[in-house]
């Protein structure tokens, strides 16, 4: 009778772990949703309109250039507004999409541009790490690293 109950205890014990481990449906289906919110955050940019990017970036954005300034959500959609901030194109090539839980992902891409920042033309090649957040229903941008390559 022990053996048996010790059996039942570890087999218990194996099942419970391995469930841990493994990503939910829910994670493993939810990183199409935030290619896609981070492909209208791409177009967003382009073509900026106050109610496109607010409804795409959260409340508590950390948005961090490659130069090393860091935009909060209303700094970034004024800058991208008024000009200060102005991409012709955006490229996104090499994205990676992880769904750390069904309400966290990580987003990894090259990020290659055409940009008219206050009336200056240039060329941009960063790396960038983005951390998407689900909120109320919607995956919002929450963070954002740049480094130029």
């Amino acid at each position: 009778m022990f053996l048996k109950k010790l059996f039942l205890v570890a087999a218990s014990a194996a099942l419970f772990s391995a469930c841990s481990v493994m990503p939910s449906g829910n994670a493993a289906s939810a990183a199409p949703e935030v290619a896609a919110a981070a492909e209208r955050l791409r177009i967003a940019m382009i073509d900026p309109t106050a109610p496109a990017l607010g409804a795409l970036v959260a409340d508590d954005l950390s948005y961090g250039h490659s130069g090393g300034k860091v935009d909060t959500k209303t700094s970034f959609i004024a800058d991208l507004l008024d000009g200060k901030s102005d991409f012709v194109t955006i490229a996104i090539t090499d994205q990676t999409v992880k769904v750390v839980d069904g309400n966290t992902a990580i987003v990894r891409h090259t990020l290659t541009a055409d940009t008219n920042d206050s009336g200056k033309p240039g060329k941009v090649a960063l790396k960038i790490l983005g951390v998407w957040q689900k909120q109320g229903g919607s995956w919002k941008l929450l963070a954002r690293q740049a480094v130029r390559i």
